[in-house]
């Protein structure tokens, strides 16, 4: 699918709420696979002032090229997928290939000749098939730190969040909303090097 409204809810999670969490739901070692996201922006940040972020994410058998846009609720997500030789190619300053992805960075006032490589986090996922969505549990490594998340992907955002904080209450986890990872990326990244 090229687009797709993603609906999710995010909350931060100590490292024992997550050990807690990943115990109640019996994921097991081989439940889990790695990621990695690549994050692209102009020299301005054309795209965070926008509120929308470009990655690259590698998968252990595809990149996937995607451009989140904000929505009234939630994000729309512009994917395509790419050859190890054009997302190698991006990263190291070719252009976006022709497609939806740069259409929609045209769309949003966004030179795709301007973009740059700002760095990556690295995702150790896991993910449970829950009332009708999908509980992601992450643990993420940026920069030099290492963070603990929950999300919950849903199609219904009312539904969703209702269910979510009925989640957290469950399992005594404090309501604690998370910016998504591009923005921590940023936050922790550039904010501590200004």
């Amino acid at each position: 699918m090229v687009k797709e409204l993603e609906i999710e809810f995010r909350n931060l999670l100590t490292q024992d709420e997550y050990i807690r969490l990943i115990d109640a739901f019996h994921i097991k070692e081989d439940d889990y696979f790695e990621q990695t996201n690549y994050y692209l922006d102009t020299a301005e940040f054309g795209l965070k002032e926008r509120q929308s972020a470009l990655r690259i994410r590698k998968l252990e058998t595809q990149f996937q090229l995607t451009l989140k846009t904000p929505e009234s609720r939630g994000l729309m997500e512009t994917t395509q997928i790419l050859g190890a030789d054009q997302a190698t190619a991006i990263l190291n300053g070719a252009n976006i290939p022709v497609g939806p992805v740069r259409d929609s960075l045209k769309e949003i006032g966004i030179n795709h000749e301007a973009l740059q490589l700002f760095g990556s986090l690295k995702t150790i996922r896991a993910e449970k098939e829950y009332k009708k969505g999908l509980l992601v549990f992450d643990k993420n490594f940026y920069g030099t730190i290492s963070d603990f998340d929950l999300e919950y992907e849903v199609a219904d955002y009312d539904k969703g969040k209702e269910i979510f904080a009925k989640l957290l209450n469950d399992y005594q986890i404090p309501n604690q909303p998370a910016e998504n990872k591009v923005a921590r990326f940023y936050n922790h990244v550039y904010r501590n090097n200004d």
